[in-house]
């Protein structure tokens, strides 16, 4: 083999999973068809669990300056819609924590008790953050891992096999154990390997770029619908977006003129724009599809390979973290012989899930920005809730995707969720243990029966003992490396390593020195 995992797409997602490849001691490759980052504008801010998956590894510092800079341009762009004053709500900037289909919702009005919403530390501070600038931290990183990233090299076709798969490219051929297709919603893996890919066909035609343009101070700023349509301005200088129910666009691979995104702009705001440059601009629509397994023998897909949807809410470029973080450490394991084929199934099983979700929630957002009275009548009712703390709360937690929950075995109200930051008394957070990509169990209070149950993981999974003052209940977490719970105990209760040798070993395989069992898959 030249690699045990070829990553077709070299953009965040794909990055990310060859990032957690290597942390798990995976030769990986990465073909990217691009030489440079395309500078196209596209999602502007990632939900808390993307965040929380940078910070883990320890790039929150990075994400941090990078959100500096946004906010200050946000600010500039606020201070310049209220006339040079300071404050007020002219832009969506700061104070707003994210929109349903353009309802904005109030920070403010955001109950932080909610699960998913106050427990993931630092991370929680983190939005403001482009898809180019996630690409290049991550492209940074994957160099600094020593993954070997091929751009200028475009997967052209693959042969797959019981122990591997070729993959022939614009340079040549490569032989590897694994495929993972990271390359986009047109996925050249996807078509050849044959996913199945069932969904709804679009019925908009939407439009987001940067422009130079005369006539801008009779926009409103934010999100607004019309009689025909809705439009965003802001909330960075020359940022706009039009969303247009007259069917999808003849030709998606037609240049973005400057002439049709003026037309576009004034038959939905109603403004006498010019536009005079575009600095950059794209287009997209509502299609929402998703192949119905994310895994074919040695081939797997993530991110949009696997599922497509409308741009609202901010939600593609986080789904496909997601799944990065979820398949990475699996898929290491694997090829690295710590853990049976079998934990593989679980990929789809934890993921399929959520990436459905989320593609109902793109479409339930396109209901409610269409321009019929029936639809103007529900926007009308989703604006009600969205100004009350128990509907912006609801909302808010959705869309940031911190609420996911896999079906693990255990009755413990954190297994299966994004395990919460926790203070330790070290005076580390959580995330300060996980920058390795490890599994890490957690003894709060000194069970030597617990650390001898892990004994047989060294290597695989790290034993902290140490105490956190903030969660006195807690006795013991078992943290997968991807940041998920697969156990827990409270202290004081009965039996209370009950369950964690059974979770050892099936998100970890079997112990050293132990038989290694048959037995049915994960899920």
């Amino acid at each position: 083999m030249d690699y045990d995992v070829v990553v077709a797409g070299g953009g965040p997602v794909g990055l990310m999973l060859a990032c957690e490849l290597r942390l798990g001691g995976a030769r990986v490759a990465v073909l990217e068809r691009r030489t440079e980052v395309d500078p196209t504008i596209k999602g502007g801010a990632i939900t808390t669990p993307s965040a929380e998956a940078l910070y883990r590894r320890g790039l929150l510092p990075a994400l941090a300056a990078v959100q500096r800079q946004a906010v200050d341009r946000i600010q500039a762009f606020v201070h310049e819609q209220n006339g040079g004053e300071t404050g007020g709500a002219a832009g969506q900037g700061l104070g707003i924590v994210g929109h349903f289909a353009g309802i904005m919702l109030r920070a403010d009005l955001v109950d932080r008790t909610e699960p998913g919403l106050g427990d993931a530390g630092p991370a929680a501070g983190i939005a403001f953050v482009t898809q180019q600038d996630i690409e290049r931290l991550l492209g940074g990183r994957a160099d600094e891992l020593g993954v070997e990233v091929r751009r200028g090299v475009e997967l052209t076709g693959f042969d797959a096999d019981g122990g591997g798969v070729t993959v022939r490219t614009s340079h040549g051929a490569i032989r590897a154990g694994w495929l993972v297709g990271c390359d986009g919603g047109r996925s050249t893996v996807r078509k050849l390997a044959g996913f199945a890919f069932p969904g709804t066909d679009p019925e908009i035609t939407c439009h987001q770029a940067v422009v130079e343009m005369t006539g801008a101070e009779g926009l409103t700023a934010g999100w607004r619908a019309t009689d025909t349509g809705v439009y965003a301005y802001g909330p960075m200088p020359g940022r706009v977006v039009t969303v247009e129910f007259d069917g999808p666009p003849a030709d998606r691979d037609a240049p973005v003129t400057a002439e049709d995104l003026q037309a576009r702009l004034r038959r939905v705001s109603g403004v006498d724009v010019t536009i005079t440059g575009v600095r950059t601009a794209t287009r997209f629509t509502d299609h929402a599809r998703q192949v119905t397994e994310y895994r074919k023998g040695r081939v797997l897909l993530a991110g949009d390979a696997a599922h497509v949807h409308s741009a609202f809410g901010s939600q593609g470029l986080s789904l496909g973290i997601g799944d990065a973080v979820n398949l990475g450490w699996k898929l290491a394991a694997v090829v690295g012989g710590r853990a049976p084929e079998g934990l593989l199934d679980s990929y789809t099983c934890e993921r399929h899930p959520v990436g459905a979700w989320v593609l109902d929630w793109t479409r339930s957002q396109v209901a409610a920005m269409r321009p019929d009275p029936q639809s103007r009548a529900l926007r009308e009712i989703v604006s009600g809730l969205a100004g009350t703390v128990a509907g912006t709360t609801y909302l808010t937690a959705r869309l940031n995707g911190g609420g996911v929950r896999y079906e693990l075995p255990g009755e413990h109200p954190l297994t299966g969720r994004s395990t919460p930051d926790l203070a330790l008394a070290d005076g580390r957070r959580l995330a300060d243990h996980l920058h390795g990509g490890r599994g890490l169990l957690l003894d709060l209070t000194g069970d030597p029966e617990l650390r001898a149950l892990a004994a047989g993981y060294a290597g695989r999974v790290e034993t902290l003992r140490v105490g956190c003052p903030s969660r006195p209940e807690l006795a013991a977490v078992l943290v997968r490396p991807d940041g998920f719970t697969a156990w827990a105990a409270d202290a004081g209760a009965p039996a209370s390593t009950a369950g964690l040798a059974e979770a050892l070993q099936e998100w970890f395989g079997v112990p050293k020195g132990a038989v290694t069992p048959g037995g049915p898959p994960l899920c």
